[in-house]
């Protein structure tokens, strides 16, 4: 999928749960595009949802509900290791608004996201995906380790030991802070 050339986040094409959470990046203040509707059909053009998903008010609410629920989510795994009842039910609430429908394709079984209305769609689907990358492994579910980064990636490294959002840009910060510090020092 080729994101929106509009999209101004520094990290793009994570699965769809962690890229809405990256849809805030560092920056003083933190950048934001979900401030509005406009910054919010970035973000569905750029997942591929803008066929399936209007960008309005209704939308960017419950959008910005279902990133809330999963920044608690994963707040709670880095924090306990586990989820704790305030973000299973932020889960639940968004989760509360839709199902999955499997119905006889042609080709066989179909699964079919149907939600109580359109604006619960691109929610509905991204805490979906979130259940569907803890069940991969919440250990895989990381921030960047450089302080200065908020962002968010799935490792899917063969060892499971990824530390930055980008190599080319946090990690070199800091093994270049590292190096500034020893020679420094």
């Amino acid at each position: 999928m080729t994101p929106d050339p509009r999209d101004p986040r520094p990290l793009i094409g994570e699965p769809l749960a962690l890229d809405l959470l990256n849809t805030r990046w560092a920056g003083t203040p933190v950048n934001d595009l979900l401030d509005g509707v406009q910054g919010y059909g970035i973000w569905l053009s750029s997942n591929g949802l803008d066929g399936r998903c209007t960008a309005d008010g209704a939308g960017l609410a419950a959008i910005l509900q279902a990133r809330e629920a999963i920044g608690l989510a994963f707040q709670d795994l880095r924090d306990q290791g586990e989820l704790g009842p305030g973000a299973r039910s932020g889960l639940d609430a968004v989760l509360d608004h839709g199902r999955l429908r499997r119905t006889a394709g042609p080709g066989g079984p179909e699964d079919r996201a149907e939600t109580d209305g359109p604006q619960w769609l691109a929610p509905w689907i991204a805490v979906d995906d979130l259940l569907a990358l803890l069940a991969q492994g919440a250990p895989r579910l990381k921030q960047c380790a450089h302080e200065a980064c908020i962002l968010h990636f799935f490792d899917a490294s063969q060892n499971g030991k990824r530390r930055w959002c980008r190599m080319a840009v946090c990690g070199n910060r800091a093994k270049a802070a590292r190096h500034y510090e020893k020679a420094k020092g």
